[in-house]
């Protein structure tokens, strides 16, 4: 099975994810720019009104640094949350069609008619999933490719560690393979590709760019947290999710409330309160790669430095074909 042809184009196999209230058209342009593809989730406009004039904004700015530079940006993508409590879901696909948006990054369903919707006009339609189960009944409806949530990964995640996650998957999907999971360097993204992944998808690492929309306190907790301060529950936004244990405690969630059951609800979620303490705004995800994250750099300087890794680990692996013949 090929894979699509814009892969062999990008100067690193990564996706810079979509990351709810984080990325925007600054990051998703300066990403396309510099040769990743870059995202963001519709959701992260209040309104269809305002996600349409975001597609036209990161667009328009593509299209201008192309005739600019003669360089081709990478292709940008949406993520669209296929769940029956999201409110926008029609009426935002009819846009990304209108719009011929490259990618469509489905989460919490793969329904085939939304499938056919942008397989229309061109476009490639890759869906999170966390364990072969949900891959199974995904494929059927005719998706380009799977993200591979595993162990680790900001935001939505799963439990499984990525080497089966990968070899589950591949051994009856032959299309797209991306792997997301504490990839935060050079060396990370080399290790995905050697576990059979097409592309590196990578989040948390993102947040810590100035392109961002995250506040500044966010990004210092990032560079000041490790491994360990991930705290992994399904209790702040319904669906299992790894957020910054100290901006738990910063709103004084306890152990106790983390073991509570919340409705998933993401016409909730678009929904503005005072004085409260909501998922993603005032309570911050992060992967456990923050491990290796301790510098808050533009997305240009940090793509040159994934990509001067990458080189160096994929340089040191040829060194093993001379030793174990």
């Amino acid at each position: 099975m090929s894979k699509p042809s814009f892969i062999k184009d990008l100067t690193l196999p990564v996706v810079a994810a979509p990351m709810f209230l984080i990325s925007g058209p600054e990051l998703v342009i300066e990403c396309c720019k510099s040769g990743i593809v870059g995202t963001f989730p519709a959701l992260n406009q209040r309104t269809s009104e305002g996600f349409e004039a975001w597609l036209i904004e990161i667009k328009t700015a593509l299209s201008e640094f192309e005739k600019e530079t003669g360089k081709k940006p990478a292709p940008f993508g949406v993520n669209l949350i296929v769940h029956q409590t999201n409110p926008r879901l029609q009426a935002d696909l009819e846009l990304c069609v209108k719009h011929k948006v490259p990618l469509i990054i489905t989460s919490l369903g793969a329904v085939s008619e939304l499938v056919d919707a942008v397989h229309s006009y061109g476009g490639l339609v890759f869906h999170d999933i966390i364990k072969k189960r949900h891959a199974e009944k995904a494929s059927e409806a005719g998706v380009d490719g799977f993200i591979l949530v595993s162990a680790g990964a900001g935001g939505h995640a799963g439990t499984i560690n990525p080497m089966p996650l990968v070899a589950e998957i591949k051994s009856f999907f032959k299309k797209t393979i991306l792997l997301a999971g504490t990839i935060s360097t050079g060396r990370d993204i080399a290790s995905a590709l050697q576990m059979g992944a097409d592309l590196a998808y990578m989040g948390t690492r993102f947040i810590n760019t100035q392109e961002s929309k995250a506040p500044k306190e966010y990004r210092d907790m990032i560079m000041e947290a490790g491994a360990s301060d991930i705290v992994y529950t399904a209790a702040i936004s319904g669906v299992a999710a790894n957020f910054l244990g100290p901006s738990l405690n910063a709103m004084g969630i306890t152990e106790e409330m983390l073991k509570r059951k919340k409705k998933v609800d993401f016409g909730e979620e678009l929904t503005v309160h005072k004085d409260d303490a909501k998922a993603w705004s005032t309570i911050w995800s992060a992967g456990q790669g923050v491990t290796n994250i301790h510098d808050a750099p533009k997305v240009s300087d940090l793509v040159s430095e994934l990509k001067k890794d990458f080189r160096v680990a994929l340089e040191e692996q040829v060194k093993y074909l001379e030793i174990y013949k």
